[in-house]
């Protein structure tokens, strides 16, 4: 960045292209991480303020004893959580190009 600056680049042009490039990533990979909390979350939230959702739906199906309900509402947070942790990973080689690269030796090297 400080070479950036030196050669003349605005200040903006730096931040987005050099720090904020960077620190998509990690960002991006929390962002997909509390998915999984908010879905657990919401169970206690629903139930707490007395809102209906599917958080209160688990909640009481377990109250019940209703498995083939709970299984399949596990079942529903476990594919979301999936989903949007692989949209995460589709996600970082159109931000970084490195990434989609393999990486080591190729096999001529050895």
């Amino acid at each position: 960045m400080d070479t950036a600056r030196a050669k003349g680049v605005r200040r903006s042009a730096v931040h987005v292209r050099h720090a904020l490039r960077n620190a998509v990533l990690p960002a991006l990979t929390m962002a997909g991480l509390l998915v999984g909390g908010m879905l657990s979350g919401s169970v206690v939230v629903e139930t707490v303020f007395s809102r209906d959702g599917v958080g209160r739906l688990i909640a009481t199906a377990v109250s019940r004893q209703d498995l083939p309900l709970v299984q399949g509402l596990v079942l529903l947070g476990a594919a979301v959580f999936a989903t949007v942790n692989l949209l995460v990973d589709l996600l970082y080689t159109v931000l970084d190009p490195r990434i989609g690269r393999t990486g080591g030796a190729s096999p001529e090297a050895n």
